[in-house]
């Protein structure tokens, strides 16, 4: 951890409080696991030089360091904006933002993805999967919610990742977890971060959850060769990372605002979640594909 964030993070734990108790409760105080997906949050510390910068109902993340910072996830449409105000708040520049990652190819977490590039001048990473997509601003077929998913705006310059590439900026390093299954380009991130020489395995898991529109069926693997089976993977390969600090694109589902904020009443360290996360969202596949095997398929429009 470099001087100048150590020496942030103490501003903040005296700063942030103060302003959390003047600011109105519903924009300040504390974020419910309830809350919109555009409900304003306070920028908090979650760990060493991570950061979180999202919304209440979306996650987004600043991992720094004094040779440039990665953006992790953009959210909504609508959020971009208060996305720049929390980098800003925590008296980082966006401009200093090197590089800009993403948890997956919908909506409500690569919204302000076009937005945030042009405000930071900072390319967008992906795993080829999700290239086409952030292209168009628009899914297709592939995607299971293809018939309910809203477009965004589309992204310029992306640079297209290998399913082990790693993301670097000066000593920053995110590596790449390929996790397809809510979606064909769904990636999770894996790095380091430390306050003093407790270092601690930080994982951005991506959402997990078989979800889908009327038309979508998983158990059709005419349809999508190999997907179910693909999903099976990535639920395996969560369920064996190395994971200290478990944070997720909704955080509802790793119980975010438990475990950081003024709500927290939850250790923030958990070396179970995310084999936990994966075991959850194993039992909601099995769910979803017995489920598709009792009822006949929805004809497609």
């Amino acid at each position: 951890m470099t001087l100048r964030s150590t020496l942030l993070s103490a501003l903040v734990a005296l700063v942030l409080p103060s302003a959390a108790l003047a600011s109105d409760a519903t924009t300040a105080k504390a974020c419910a696991d309830d809350a919109g997906w555009n409900d304003p949050a306070m920028p908090l510390k979650v760990y060493g030089n991570t950061w979180y910068v999202g919304t209440c109902g979306i996650s987004a993340l600043l991992v720094t360091s004094d040779e440039g910072h990665i953006l992790v996830d953009a959210a909504t449409p609508q959020a971009g904006p208060q996305i720049l105000a929390n980098i800003r708040a925590l008296g980082f520049k966006p401009e200093d933002v090197r590089a800009i990652v993403f948890s997956h190819e919908h909506f409500d977490h690569a919204g302000s993805l076009a937005e945030l590039q042009q405000a930071t001048g900072a390319p967008v990473y992906a795993r080829s999967p999700a290239v086409a997509t952030l292209k168009r601003g628009a899914s297709d077929r592939s995607d299971p919610q293809h018939e309910v998913l809203d477009p965004f705006a589309p992204v310029q310059q992306v640079v297209v990742l290998d399913d082990d590439g790693v993301v670097r900026v000066g000593p920053l390093a995110l590596q790449v977890v390929p996790t397809p299954g809510h979606t064909p380009g769904g990636t999770s991130w894996t790095w380091r971060s430390c306050e003093g020489d407790d270092c601690r395995q930080m994982v951005y898991a991506d959402s997990l959850t078989a979800i889908s529109d009327d038309v979508y069926r998983y158990s059709d693997d005419a349809a999508h060769p190999g997907y179910v089976a693909a999903f099976r993977e990535t639920l395996a390969r969560v369920a064996a990372l190395e994971c200290d600090i478990l944070v997720t694109p909704h955080p509802s589902a790793s119980q975010l605002w438990s475990r950081i904020g003024p709500r927290a009443d939850r250790p923030l360290v958990d070396t179970s979640a995310c084999r936990t996360y994966a075991r959850t969202a194993t039992q909601r596949l099995d769910k979803r594909l017995a489920d598709e095997a009792s009822k006949p398929p929805v004809p497609a429009p």
